[in-house]
């Protein structure tokens, strides 16, 4: 996202969350050991995670990323009413009594939350300037606060029986000897573990860092609730890479899809645009056969960065185009 803040552009969106597995039966249920083996630097098989809030439920159904606000039964109406069957929620303030509303409203319409999506606190500006020093767990003059707002989001989610928190964690250096790396690798570990006890996933969102630089953290954080939430679009927007060559270094750790198309940056400056899906330069029907082949069992999220009219009409459009390849 580039001349507009994402996290007010989620605040000003409808929202929700939705009622998954209890903390107990995820730490239960989760399906294998793969994720510690990949965890422990064992070479990667070419599969998809297998998580355990995933058995029994459709591979590849459609959701949505949406702000909660303060209003989660008019979020998940919106929800409902394009006719998706889960979300990422976007929750920003954990204000008292907003659980209860939540969980009222994803049992209402039958809203599954796949994740908890988190950011700030503090200010993030998203570009290749300001980002570095903004976004995500990098910045050392934010780090602290956003880690306690992260194990903050995890008791939350656990509150709502929600399998996993996200977020992104910033410019990761790519230099593994930079002390910042190892900071953030130090910052990484500390909330995944908070995650990992209260029985969630903690995932990344794929944007500001090379695959391949995720991957290292991953490794070096060394813990088996880490997965990737495969942002489509970011890689391209941020120019980092090609999803479909991504896909083959992140394939055996996405846990969750962003379903969004971007064009590659022109101005050094700014990211590159963010349009309707099948408007940019995402090659869709290749990364969908490889997540099947991938035996990928999660949700697809789809991820429209305007709001208003638009929104729902590109989300609509997406809905349509991305049925007709997941068949």
């Amino acid at each position: 996202m580039n001349k507009q803040n994402r996290r007010a552009f989620l605040q000003t969106s409808a929202g929700a969350l939705a009622v998954g597995l209890n903390p107990a039966a995820l730490a239960t249920l989760r399906a294998n050991a793969g994720a510690a083996k990949l965890a422990a630097g064992a070479s990667p098989a070419q599969t998809a995670q297998s998580v355990a809030s995933n058995e029994g439920k459709k591979p590849l159904r459609l959701g949505l990323i949406i702000g909660v606000g303060k209003d989660p039964d008019a979020a998940m109406a919106q929800v409902h009413n394009l006719g998706l069957p889960t979300c990422q929620a976007f929750v920003d303030d954990f204000e008292p009594g907003l659980v209860v509303r939540l969980r009222q409203a994803l049992e209402k319409y039958r809203i599954e939350a796949t994740s908890l999506v988190v950011g700030g606190p503090g200010k993030e500006v998203w570009d290749f300037y300001q980002g570095p020093l903004t976004i995500g767990l990098v910045p050392r003059e934010t780090r602290a606060a956003r880690i306690a707002h992260i194990k903050k989001a995890s008791d939350f989610a656990k509150q709502c029986g929600i399998p996993a928190v996200q977020t992104h964690c910033g410019f990761i250096p790519e230099n593994p000897n930079d002390p910042v790396y190892k900071e953030t690798v130090t910052a990484m570990r500390e909330v995944g573990a908070y995650c990992k006890h209260n029985g969630q996933d903690f995932r990344y969102e794929t944007g500001q860092e090379t695959p391949i630089t995720l991957v290292r953290a991953i490794r070096d954080v060394g813990l088996d609730n880490q997965g990737v939430n495969f942002d489509l679009a970011n890689l391209i927007l941020y120019g980092k890479a090609n999803p479909v060559d991504a896909i083959e270094l992140l394939g055996p750790y996405v846990q969750g899809i962003h379903a969004k198309d971007g064009l590659w940056p022109t101005n050094p400056k700014e990211l590159g645009e963010e349009v309707p899906i099948g408007k940019g330069k995402v090659d869709f029907p290749r990364i969908i056969a490889r997540l099947k082949e991938l035996d990928y069992r999660g949700a697809v999220t789809i991820e429209r960065e305007v709001s208003g009219p638009q929104q729902v009409e590109d989300v609509r459009a997406a809905k349509s185009y991305l049925e007709k390849l997941i068949g």
